[in-house]
């Protein structure tokens, strides 16, 4: 590369170019690698979203449909899962449904956050943003959370502690802490496996505690470091038709087997923040479950991307915002059991359950969408110009391009 100021001028190293990492789960950017997606579009329909300061991506490198579709899907998925929970323990179908949902929804999430902090490193303006968009919406949310229990429950007693992640917080305590060790998965021979026994070890050990939530930190973490070590190539082949037709039976079986398992089983190891011994059975079972559970998670998940569309649907420019509603709703959902929003009787029927689950969509689909997010922006992407010095590498290109040529 030249510089383009100076055609004729001595050569010179370029400067990297100006990119900004993603707050919470990372901007998704369309492969090069992937030609089939956008040969299959007629000329001029892209399916690219307009980059902004939610969703700024490197420049000339428009968003793959498919990653903001599966974004989408999964965080509506986890907001029917948080609404199914008050509901789900007077019917064995919702509690199968319930189990087969947090089996891959929040793998399927941790994935895509893996494969798409690939490029993360410690420059300046990359820990910036994880500052910025992991961090302190940590810190806001965390605080908000245990205030709007202390008003919406009545227990003012409850103490702000920013060691604990409360409710859906853990999510950007892992993120921060994944985030910051992707360059020494990078740098190990063998990432996976070793993310793996690292998993299986920390079901062993209930001296690790509630700090920082790190046991589901390092349960989950198989799931994005293997997001890290995955390439475009990976994502085609469960895109493929036959994957699309096997997935139907292979849900149906799940279905089937967790209606089987709901009164065998302990849903607390889908959660995976306890130990073995604090879910009540032999530290011996912790590592068992680690492997039999990621398989599971494994198949359904790519069942789940496997029916995502390739293509730009209503929904795909929801993808942006799907950090917004993944924390938002949240209060919607603790309200409501605050309040009492879920104890009425109809409810915990089948056609009472369909409603509960259809609103659930329809209220975190609201808080993906942008006005919610030009009002929340605040919390969710603070500039914070105030609090960093300029990055060298960014004085030197405005001073670059204020060079006459």
């Amino acid at each position: 590369m030249t510089n383009s100021l100076h055609p004729n001028g001595p050569r010179r190293t370029p400067l990297p170019p100006a990119e900004r990492s993603v707050e919470g789960v990372p901007t998704p950017r369309s492969a090069p690698s992937l030609p089939a997606d956008r040969a299959s579009k007629p000329a001029g329909a892209t399916a690219t979203t307009a980059p902004t300061a939610a969703t700024a991506t490197q420049p000339g490198k428009p968003r793959d449909a498919f990653f903001d579709n599966a974004k989408y899907l999964a965080i509506v998925l986890v907001a029917m899962g948080h609404a199914w929970e008050p509901l789900k323990g007077q019917s064995r179908v919702l509690e199968a449904a319930y189990m087969v949902v947090y089996a891959f929804h929040m793998p399927a999430f941790i994935i895509i956050s893996g494969y798409f902090s690939r490029s993360f490193d410690m420059r300046a303006d990359r820990l910036k943003r994880l500052v910025t968009g992991v961090a302190v919406p940590y810190v806001v949310f965390e605080v908000a959370y245990v205030l709007f229990k202390r008003c919406a429950d009545d227990d003012p007693s409850l103490p702000v502690s920013l060691l604990d992640p409360w409710f859906l917080t853990w999510f950007l305590c892992a993120l921060f802490i994944w985030r910051l060790t992707t360059p020494l998965w990078k740098l190990v021979r063998r990432p996976l496996p070793l993310a793996l026994l690292v998993a299986m070890l920390a079901t062993t050990s209930p001296s690790i505690g509630d700090d920082l939530d790190l046991q589901r930190t390092l349960q989950f973490l198989p799931f994005f470091v293997l997001g890290l070590c995955m390439k475009p190539e990976h994502f085609q082949l469960v895109r493929r038709r036959e994957v699309r037709i096997l997935s139907v039976p292979v849900f149906a079986a799940a279905l089937v087997v967790s209606w089987w398992a709901v009164p065998r089983m302990n849903p607390g190891w889908f959660y995976h923040r306890d130990s073995a011994q604090e879910l009540g059975a032999p530290w011996w079972v912790g590592p068992v479950m680690v492997l039999a559970l990621l398989g599971c998670s494994l198949v359904l998940t790519a069942c789940f991307f496997a029916w995502v569309p390739r293509r730009r649907m209503w929904f795909t420019a929801l993808g942006a915002g799907t950090l917004y509603g993944y924390l938002l709703h949240g209060f919607l959902v603790k309200g409501g059991d605050y309040w009492g929003w879920f104890d009425h009787e109809w409810l915990h029927r089948p056609l009472g359950e369909i409603f509960v689950t259809l609103i659930a969509g329809v209220a975190v689909t609201l808080l993906c969408t942008a006005p919610v997010r030009r009002v929340f922006r605040f919390a969710m992407e603070p500039s914070m110009e105030w609090a960093f010095k300029r990055d060298a590498t960014e004085l030197a290109r405005e001073q670059r391009a204020k060079t006459p040529a």
